[in-house]
């Protein structure tokens, strides 16, 4: 009877979960800025990825991550192995992402609204990031 059990159990052991056809709302909150160009790449490499499947995106930068939307470093920022920031920047922008910058890490770090012209970013309070994080399906920290 055991055996009967695990014969027909075992396939569904085995089966593929299907991919989810719903449309996700992600939030991708990234703390790491130029100093560690991997990982800042990686956040953005992630968004881009999940956006290009069809998902919606929102980025929160915080801390040093701020830096990361300026002209100069969106330019020549590349990470080992996670590929060229303006590259995912400008795949994530035309597919409709929104970046929120902190804005006491901005303040701290000499970003102004200037840096930020004609980009789909605005500066933003902690409390936005709890909003967010709370409407957010999943959310993904680097």
């Amino acid at each position: 009877m055991l055996m009967l059990g695990l014969i027909l159990i075992s396939p569904l052991l085995y089966a593929q979960s299907p991919a989810p056809t719903s449309k996700m709302k992600l939030l991708i909150h990234i703390t790491v800025g130029p100093e560690n160009p991997t990982r800042a790449a990686l956040g953005f490499l992630t968004a881009r990825t999940a956006i290009d499947a069809g998902h919606s995106v929102t980025l929160f930068l915080a801390g040093d991550a701020v830096q990361l939307l300026r002209d100069n470093v969106l330019d020549n920022l590349a990470g080992l192995g996670t590929g060229k920031l303006r590259e995912h920047y400008d795949a994530i922008v035309s597919k409709g992402g929104k970046f929120y910058l902190s804005g006491m890490s901005s303040k701290a770090r000499g970003i102004t609204e200037e840096d930020l012209k004609d980009k789909p970013a605005e500066f933003a309070m902690p409390d936005v990031l709890v909003r967010l994080s709370i409407e957010s399906d999943k959310m993904f920290v680097y």
